[in-house]
């Protein structure tokens, strides 16, 4: 018999595999694939957005949070792909189906082999299920940032899209990093030896 291997989860700062998933284009009304190298190609940035399950109760209010943030996401240089353990086919099903979803643009990628799940560390293997996990991806396919909340608790897609324009800048700006609740157009910090027990002066 042959011994299945584990897969470990994702460090930040490692490269991420280059996955090739089944999606549904809510878009374009159709089934296709996505393939990550493809996206980093273009010099994107690419978001994924884990949740639970379709046909459920919190998940439709976060799919539909961060559809409001969609194209603000693509004018930033990025892609965003929602991601499920459920099949494109019932993706498709699914957002023609629930009013919330009526309105979303965004791929619905599907993970019904766990694999890219288990990869982002977000796969719960008592349920079956995704934890709902929000991962941020650089145009070089390094793993840039990381959240993952347990199921009963929704996301602020306020907060993906402040952290995606951050770290923008920091990759844009090497030298400097953002404060806390830093936006577009507020002050940055140059860490260095002046700065050190002084940055509440440096950012009046």
């Amino acid at each position: 018999m042959e011994e299945i291997q584990e897969i470990r989860a994702l460090k930040i700062g490692e490269k991420v595999p280059d996955f090739e998933i089944d999606a549904y284009f809510p878009d374009k009304k159709d089934l296709g694939k996505i393939k990550f190298s493809d996206v980093f190609k273009k010099g994107k940035w690419l978001v994924l957005f884990f949740y639970p399950a379709d046909y459920t109760f919190v998940c439709p209010t976060e799919l539909s949070d961060i559809g409001e943030k969609y194209e603000e996401i693509c004018k930033e240089g990025a892609e965003l792909i929602s991601m499920s353990t459920d099949t494109s086919f019932v993706h498709l099903a699914w957002q023609g189906a629930e009013k919330l979803l009526s309105d979303i643009k965004y791929p619905m990628g599907a993970d019904p082999t766990h694999v890219v799940s288990k990869t982002f560390g977000v796969y719960d293997d008592a349920s079956g299920l995704s934890y709902r996990g929000s991962f941020i991806m650089d145009p070089d396919g390094k793993l840039a940032a990381s959240e993952v909340n347990f199921f009963s608790v929704g996301r602020n897609s306020d907060e993906l899209l402040r952290k995606l324009k951050a770290f923008k800048y920091v990759k844009d700006n090497p030298l400097q990093v953002c404060p806390a609740k830093w936006e577009p157009g507020k002050k940055t910090l140059t860490p260095g030896k002046d700065l050190v027990g002084n940055v509440a002066a440096e950012l009046a």
